[in-house]
This record gives structure tokens, sequence and C-alpha cells, in this order.
């Protein structure tokens, strides 16, 4: 799946308790961290309440092309997000799911950065106010945007954010689409001003829907972010190697 190359590209910016292999491109975990073993398969022991309301299926009771990805997922990340495990209760919603998010994120075409994607899905996910969404993308919208305060701004509020003018054209359409307002001309023309045309207005358009969607699932499962996505993008870059020494 086409999602394995965004989080190959993810791991050559992901910045402290992860370390790069520079040949390879592949991350691997902090043993700190990630304790050595796949998370997929029980529930945290340390954790003050589950990762979903539903039940986390074990690694052994889950079908080969789920359990394939989600150990790859895993071994190019250094750890497994918590939306992989709790969609992993429904095999056929799981393999939908991340299908539709590869055909959104991970399009080829289109003048919408991954940095402009993860700040609609920021935008989006603090408009519904989810927790495990807001965590895990302002996480991504960090590391991509290299803007480490932008993706907080927004959640508290995105009309104070330090947003450019085409980042606030983008934000006011996905909210639009949100809310949900009735979609006019204007809102295009407003698209238009910063080169953004109709088929950037759809991408924009079905990442706001599509995050709705997992927005509700979210609630629904009581999904609680990873730990190591609060980190993310916040600091410099150190080796793990180097922390140990100091």
């Amino acid at each position: 799946m086409r999602i394995l190359s965004s989080l190959m590209k993810l791991g050559r910016t992901c910045p402290t308790y992860l370390s790069v292999n520079i040949s390879s491109g592949i991350l691997r975990s902090c043993r700190a961290l990630t304790g050595g073993r796949p998370f997929y398969d029980k529930q945290p022991e340390d954790s003050f309440r589950p990762v979903s309301r539903y039940p986390i299926p074990y690694k052994k009771d889950l079908p080969y092309d789920m359990v394939e990805l989600m150990e790859e997922v895993e071994r190019r990340g250094g750890f497994l997000p918590n939306v992989f495990k709790a969609m992993a209760h429904r095999p056929d919603e799981f393999r939908a799911f991340f299908t539709y998010y590869d055909c959104l994120m991970n399009k080829e075409t289109g003048n919408l950065s991954k940095a402009d994607k993860e700040l609609v899905i920021v935008a989006t996910s603090a408009h519904n106010k989810c927790p495990y969404c807001v965590t895990a993308h302002g996480a991504l919208h960090r590391i991509y945007s290299k803007k480490p305060a932008l993706a907080d701004q927004v959640v508290v509020n995105w009309d104070l954010a330090e947003l450019n003018e085409r980042e606030r054209a983008m934000v006011e359409f996905a909210l639009a689409i949100a809310k949900p307002e009735n979609i006019t001309e204007n809102h295009f023309q407003q698209l238009e001003k910063h080169g953004l045309n109709r088929d950037d207005a759809w991408d924009i358009a079905a990442i706001t829907a599509f995050f709705a969607m997992a927005n509700r699932l979210a609630h629904l499962m009581d999904l609680r972010p990873n730990e190591e996505f609060y980190a993310l993008g916040r600091v410099p870059k150190v080796r793990y190697s180097d922390s140990r020494a100091s």
C-alpha cells in the first residue's frame, strides 16, 4: 500500500526519539519507547485506559495482509499508530479505510503538499474535537511543515493562528465543508486566488469529509493517541547514542 511510501518519507524527517538508518532510510525506534515488542497484539500494560473501548485483536487472529501491513508500518515508523490497532476490530473496514486514506493522502497529482493536507486534517479534527486526530496529525504537520507551533495555534483558535493567506484560504474552505455550509462560487474563487483549482478544492473537501468520519469513529472508540506523537516535530533531532552519552 502507498501508505508505506509515505511512512518512508516521514522516516527521513522524524525528530527526537527516533534514529534514522541513513543508508536505507528506515526508522528504528528507541527501545526505551517500544520495548522491542509489537503493540498491536495487546493493550499496553501500564496504560491508565485502553487504546480503544472495543477489543484490540491479537496478531494471530488477524488476516495475513493486515498483519503484514501493520508489521511493515511499525518497522518503518518505529511504532504502530493506535488507529491501526483499533480499526483491526473490523477487517473489511480496516482495508477500505486505509485504501481510501492512501488515495487522498498519497496521490501524486494536485497542488496540495503533505503539510497542506495535514493542516486541513488538523483544522477539521479541531472543529470536531477529536483528540486522536489532532494529536497524530498535528505531529505530522509539524514534521512536514517545519513549523512547530502552527498546528497548536490552529487547534486553539485558527482565526488567530499565524497562517499565511494561502493556508488561511484552505482552512476556511475545509471548515465550510466541515460545518457544513452551502458551497458557492465564492468559496472556489477564494482558493483560486492562491493557485488552487477545482480539483484541489475536491481534494480539500474529500480529506475534510474523510477525517470527519475518522473523527467520529475515534470518538466512538474513545481512541487514545500514541505517546510518541506528542513529542514529534517539537524539538531538534538528537541521536539516541548522543542522548545516552550525556
